[in-house]
């Protein structure tokens, strides 16, 4: 049934890997120009850059920035707070999302989800209206992690690394842009789990690649590097060090 369909999905994605540090330099580089830092969950950071720069770093690099249920609430959290909250909305410019460590996001953690309890954590994802679409909201938490950034009035840029895969690269949809590194790994992965990727992929896929494409991604759950995602047209850049480019492109 969905519930044991949902339990089994994704299990590669959980990891015991420790922390290694984001081959982005970028973070380190801008350091002394944050004006301020939002922990949210103790799985997602805002870092206030001047110039009105947000930058959103998925914090949970001993798991790879796999998505259990504190993450999905983090993030969507952290994409509500940035579009409704006066001291971070006033003047902001951009958004830079990243993910912490060897990652931006192997997607879902069916490990912690299901030792959550899959009936309560399948609830939590799929009751609609979610807490985080505000008054207009119609998405249920697990759409709202992608489609919250698209809700955004500024620029948001994606920073992929590592690897992106299932939940995490339906959340990189929801950016504006994607910049990637050559060597990334990306893939549609809930075809392997004889799931739909209706987080976002479902409406955010067919905007940026021919249909065709998008159905033999979604169908196969291949996995392509960031130099085939940009000549499908998946990703916009791919550079060797995507925050960097972001930071350039933001400023």
């Amino acid at each position: 049934d969905g519930v044991s369909a949902f339990s089994r999905g994704f299990s590669h994605v959980s990891s015991d890997s420790g922390e290694d540090a984001n081959p982005g330099t970028a973070v380190d580089r801008r350091r002394r120009a944050t004006r301020d830092e939002i922990r949210i969950r103790d799985r997602v950071r805002i870092l206030q850059l001047k110039g009105g720069i947000a930058h959103v770093v998925l914090s949970r690099s001993s798991k790879l920035n796999s998505l259990d249920i504190q993450m999905f609430e983090a993030v969507a959290e952290a994409a509500s707070r940035l579009g409704s909250d006066p001291d971070l909305a006033r003047n902001l410019r951009a958004v830079v999302i990243s993910g912490e460590g060897r990652a931006f996001s192997t997607g879902l953690d069916a490990k912690s989800v299901a030792l959550s309890g899959p009936k309560s954590a399948m609830k939590i994802l799929l009751e609609r209206p979610s807490p985080y679409g505000g008054e207009d909201g119609i998405g249920n938490l697990a759409q709202d992690v992608c489609i919250l950034w698209r809700r955004l009035p500024v620029p948001v840029i994606a920073c992929l690394h590592g690897m992106c895969f299932g939940g995490g690269l339906q959340i990189a949809l929801g950016a504006d842009m994607r910049f990637s590194t050559p060597d990334c790994k990306l893939s549609i992965m809930e075809s392997r789990w004889g799931l739909i990727p209706d987080m976002a992929a479902s409406v955010c896929l067919r905007e940026l690649v021919p249909i065709d494409v998008a159905k033999e991604l979604t169908m196969t759950g291949r996995i392509i590097t960031g130099e085939d995602a940009r000549r499908v047209g998946l990703v916009t850049r791919c550079v060797d060090d995507p925050i960097e480019e972001a930071f350039r492109v933001a400023a």
